[in-house]
């Protein structure tokens, strides 16, 4: 134990003090567009300044904190973006700001569904984006009309995409309508069966599954790749929720089969936050050496997370 934990401590000693919060995306303006539309997520930008004490807190105080990342990493593409480096000129252009910080949420195609300046505490920001989700609530619109039996198939389609956008649960109304269906190679039924997709374990993926390649052909392969490594991440999150072993390993073989490239790094991660929510330090340590071996040794992010998740599931073990 105590070798283990040195090796991964050693590594991360400068920063593997702070909770697992918001996960910022590093990549471009553009390619957080990209990802949000693959992912079906709003953005939420920290617009800040260098010099800015507040922004400085909130980063230090607000954006670690589990609560805060475990809803901002759910449901947005989160970026930090200094608006006074020239490398941002054309998003400051865009989207000017009079103070530091300025938070916004915008969709993927870039229009500001919600904007606030200041500071925030932890509670204020959640309420702040608990609010941002709610303007892109459309689910009720369908509410009614799906009770008085409009089974229109484009009419369900946006049901289910108005569902899955604010995370309320879809999985009925898709496999209600799958049910009524025979080929699920038509263009309507392959979209039904990526928009559908949100847990690893059902029949949904499964069919989606075995028409990865139509449907990538069609919707693109970024975006049914989004969706099914997400839905493999849902299933971890139950098995965690629930105990089950099985239902990690459902994840993983599905994740092994549909995405092999990124499979054995989703394992990895996969194993260690499992065994590290359920208290299992026999498993996670071998999880650990596997990490250790595995691709996921060069991918300081990850890495880093793991090692908050060793910490904090096992403080009473030996750290050095």
């Amino acid at each position: 134990m105590k070798s283990i934990l040195i090796s991964f401590a050693l590594l991360f000693t400068a920063t593997a003090c702070l909770a697992q919060g918001i996960d910022f995306f590093h990549g471009s303006w553009t390619e957080a567009q990209e990802k949000a539309k693959a992912e079906e997520k709003l953005i939420f930008v920290d617009a800040y300044a260098s010099w800015c004490g507040p922004c400085k807190r909130m980063a230090a105080q607000v954006f670690p904190q589990e609560k805060v990342g475990s809803f901002f990493n759910a449901n947005f593409i989160n970026l930090k973006i200094d608006m006074e480096k020239a490398e941002h000129a054309d998003f400051a252009g865009k989207y000017p700001v009079s103070a530091y910080p300025t938070l916004m949420f915008l969709d993927a195609t870039g229009k500001v569904v919600l904007k606030s300046v200041g500071a925030k505490s932890v509670d204020q920001l959640l309420d702040f984006a608990q609010k941002a989700v709610g303007k892109t609530d459309k689910s009720g619109d369908y509410e009614q009309e799906y009770k008085d039996g409009n089974r229109d198939p484009e009419f369900l389609l946006n049901y289910v995409r108005a569902l899955n956008a604010v995370g309320k649960p879809s999985l009925k109304i898709t496999n209600d309508y799958l049910n009524t269906q025979q080929d699920f190679s038509t263009d309507t039924n392959l979209e039904f069966l990526v928009e559908g997709t949100v847990e690893a374990d059902s029949r949904v993926f499964d069919l989606l599954a075995q028409h990865q390649k139509q449907a990538s052909r069609l919707l693109g392969a970024e975006k049914v790749s989004a969706r099914i490594e997400n839905a493999c991440k849902k299933t971890v999150k139950k098995a965690i929720e629930f105990k089950s072993e099985t239902l990690l390993e459902e994840a993983k073989s599905k994740m092994k089969s549909s995405l092999p490239d990124r499979a054995d790094d989703f394992a990895y991660e996969a194993d260690m936050k499992y065994y590290a929510a359920t208290n299992d330090v026999k498993n996670y340590l071998k999880a650990a050496q596997a990490c250790q071996k595995g691709k996921i040794r060069n991918n300081a992010a990850l890495l880093h997370d793991h090692v908050i998740d060793l910490l904090r599931a096992f403080p009473d073990e030996p750290k050095v």
